[in-house]
């Protein structure tokens, strides 16, 4: 019988609800038959977030290396990376060097992990963007290779696993989105709409759905202006750049269709009619995803659920991710909702077996 997965997972930014969500994921005992979880992270926050999600009962175990972890359920296995110097010191909820350096030590460990086989996929919890570039600046030489930006996960992952090619992937069960570009200016964006790189990611989207088991894919192509432009009269782009990169994806073999308009794409893909769309900028793919991953409650006046996965695609190793931020208004009040991080580990396992075939 082949063993199940292990998934290495980040506890993101500890000044946030990652650790909480982290604790409450794994309480899921079926998760254990699934995969096999390790948590690359402070041990000490895991443990203090199991005390304000109410779980005292759930033992946290620091391990040294993966070999150490025995993925039991009721244990969670922590691969301890001693970076916080005192949790009842340390300031919830608050943007912070140690707290930014914390996460990114996570992840680059993660990463490391990945690239040298001891994990066979990563899932990451929220970091914070400004605690995380204010640590690199501040540790600049010295504990960041001499990095002192990035703009998120995606770009981290991309530099250490030396990936020019890649793009982010949405995912709420099967409504999947992936972008031209993500974090940039809209003025931005658009100048980024070119045919080669619409290509690229086209390309990459057909690749993903095959990973996943999808034999035929049909990958829809959504436009950039309204309506598609209307044959030139808002913009240019429609004629010149995306349907080019559709004919030439088409030429390969891909069963890529559109442009088509991006009012209505998105109901389409729930309709079952795709099985991924391609969206020309970070908001066009987002938005839709959001919608129907994030439900908030009027009358509970709480979130009844916040669903969405992040994928990072093209890359050597497997990256899931929250489609949330940290959280930091949550932090240790135990009420955080875990399930996006449920479906981010499972969506890991199963790239992972997908890539196992």
């Amino acid at each position: 019988m082949k063993e199940t997965p292990i998934i290495g997972i980040t506890m993101g930014d500890p000044a946030g609800n990652g650790p909480e969500i982290t604790v409450k994921a794994l309480a899921h005992r079926d998760i254990y038959d699934r995969c096999r979880p390790l948590v690359v992270g402070d041990a000490k926050m895991i443990e203090q977030a199991a005390r304000f999600v109410g779980r005292p009962d759930i033992r946290i175990r620091r391990c040294q290396s993966v070999s150490d972890a025995v993925f039991a359920p009721g244990t969670i296995d922590v691969l301890h990376l001693d970076l916080i110097e005192d949790p009842a010191a340390f300031p919830l909820g608050q943007v912070s060097i140690e707290g930014g350096n914390a996460a990114f030590q996570c992840v680059k460990k993660v990463i490391e992990l990945a690239l040298a086989g001891e994990v066979d996929a990563t899932c990451t919890n929220a970091l914070n963007k400004e605690a995380m570039n204010r640590a690199l600046e501040f540790f600049h030489g010295e504990t960041s290779d001499g990095y002192t930006h990035f703009d998120g996960h995606t770009e981290i992952y991309a530099t250490y696993t030396g990936t020019k090619k890649y793009t982010m992937m949405l995912a709420h069960h099967d409504l999947r989105v992936v972008h031209v570009s993500t974090h940039v200016s809209l003025r931005g964006a658009c100048d980024r709409v070119k045919k080669a790189r619409v290509l690229e990611v086209i390309e990459i989207a057909d690749r993903a759905c095959r990973d996943m088991g999808i034999k035929a894919p049909r990958v829809a192509v959504a436009g950039l202006n309204p309506h598609c432009g209307e044959s030139g009269l808002f913009g240019t782009e429609e004629i010149e750049e995306i349907s080019p990169a559709i004919e030439a994806a088409n030429a390969e073999g891909i069963d890529a269709i559109g442009p088509i308009p991006p009012d209505s794409v998105f109901s389409e893909a729930l309709g079952g009619w795709y099985d991924i769309v391609v969206c020309m900028y970070h908001d066009q793919g987002h938005i839709p995803l959001k919608t129907v991953g994030f439900v908030y409650d009027r009358e509970k006046q709480a979130w009844k659920a916040v669903e969405g996965v992040n994928v990072t695609l093209g890359l050597p190793i497997i990256r899931t991710s929250v489609d949330h931020g940290t959280g930091f208004s949550l932090a240790g009040k135990g009420t955080s909702n875990e399930l996006s991080l449920v479906n981010a580990i499972d969506y890991a396992v199963r790239m992972a077996n997908g890539r196992r075939k």
